[in-house]
C-alpha cells in the first residue's frame, strides 16, 4: 500500500508525495513527488506512467519542505528516489540510509533502470 500525503502552495497547486513498493528490491520503497493543478491531476500522471494501483488516502506522509523545493525546481514537476529505511520508531534507522536515498531523480532515469 501506498503512503504519502500532499500539500497545497499558495499559488492553487499541490505537491503530492507517494512512497510504494519497489518490485524486486527486498521490500524497500521509492519515494515519487509531482507538481500539479490538483490531487487528481498529480495521481492520473503517475498512473499514466505504469504505476496504476496508486491512491491517495490520507496525508500520513506530505512532503517536506525540501521534497517541495525538489520537485518545484525540475522542469518535468515528477522526480523519485528511494526512500530512506525507518526503525521501529518511523525515525530513519541512521544518517547511513538516509543517504543511501541520494539525489533526487527524474522519472526518466526509472524507465531506462527498468528497461535495462
Amino acid at each position: 500500500m501506498a503512503g504519502g500525503g500532499w500539500t497545497r502552495l499558495p499559488d492553487g497547486s499541490v505537491v503530492v508525495a507517494l512512497s510504494v513498493p519497489r518490485p524486486g528490491h527486498g521490500g524497500q520503497r521509492a519515494r515519487f513527488l509531482v507538481h500539479a493543478a490538483n490531487r487528481a491531476r498529480a495521481l492520473t500522471r503517475l498512473r499514466n506512467l505504469g504505476l496504476r494501483a496508486v491512491y491517495l488516502r490520507g496525508n500520513t506522509e506530505p512532503p517536506t519542505p525540501d521534497e517541495i523545493s525538489a520537485v518545484l525546481h525540475h522542469p518535468d514537476g515528477l522526480v523519485w528516489r528511494p526512500a530512506p529505511q525507518h526503525g521501529a520508531a518511523g525515525a530513519p534507522a541512521d544518517e547511513g540510509t538516509r543517504a543511501e536515498g541520494g539525489f533526487w531523480r527524474p522519472i526518466g532515469a526509472l524507465r531506462r533502470a527498468a528497461a535495462g
